[in-house]
């Protein structure tokens, strides 16, 4: 791997399919989807090496098909689907700006992008590539956090970037409560024993045993994520302490 003077040289970005709604209640909105784009391809400019983890709750989400009555598994695989579709749309954006991209899937499907396969991901990112992991795990059971998580660790990543709402971690939802605290760090374990909901506990646990940093910032400030990878701006982040 390259290295370059910035904190990090490779990272991992989480977003949510939610993000990609913009201001729509579902689907995905176009000038939200390249503002993003135009982010990950700021950071690319500066040398860091990017993949991307998306999820399809703009689409469909797994639990909620659940528990309305759908076998599980049918309901992943559908949510599964839906991050293919999301991993296209931000492949397409990305290109678009001139950014090579590959997307990656954990569910076969050669006719619209490649298998996932660790060796050739890497490969792409040492190429400049950004690679974007569609599918998740490829298994039900298996949120898109963990899926992060695991594709991080695989990738020898130096940090878990997820872009949310919010400019960080807060004790409690800050959309909800004018008087949430919000935290500048925390240790995995803090993470898990306050039950705080930024990543599901399987995930938080496998970037702990990995020595991943996971870093929190808003995707929705402009240039955001330029910034987190430089260690500037707002965020949060989430270590051995």
């Amino acid at each position: 791997m390259a290295k370059t003077n910035l904190p990090f040289n490779r990272v991992l970005l989480k977003i949510s399919g939610e993000v990609l709604m913009g201001q729509q209640e579902f689907g995905l909105e176009s000038k939200t989807v390249q503002r993003i784009a135009r982010d990950v391809k700021e950071a690319v400019d500066l040398g860091v090496q990017v993949c991307i983890a998306v999820g399809a709750g703009n689409i469909f989400r797994g639990v909620s098909g659940a528990a309305d009555g759908m076998d599980r598994t049918t309901a992943d695989h559908m949510g599964m689907l839906g991050i293919v579709i999301n991993a296209l749309c931000l492949q397409n954006a990305l290109e678009n700006l001139g950014v090579d991209t590959r997307v990656q899937s954990g569910i076969q499907m050669n006719q619209i992008c490649e298998p996932y396969i660790r060796r050739k991901a890497i490969r792409h990112m040492d190429k400049g590539r950004v690679v974007i992991f569609a599918a998740g795990t490829g298994n039900p059971y298996f949120t898109s956090d963990t899926a992060a998580a695991l594709r991080a660790s695989e990738m020898n990543c130096d940090a878990i970037i997820k872009g949310t709402k919010v400019d960080g971690i807060y004790d409690k939802d800050p959309m909800k409560h004018k008087d949430a605290v919000k935290f500048d760090r925390l240790s995995y374990m803090d993470v898990l024993t306050k039950d705080l909901k930024v990543m599901d506990a399987t995930a938080i646990s496998l970037a702990r045993e990995n020595n991943i940093p996971i870093m929190v910032f808003s995707i929705k400030e402009e240039g955001g994520f330029k910034h987190a990878v430089q260690k500037q701006g707002k965020f949060t982040i989430v270590d051995n302490g």
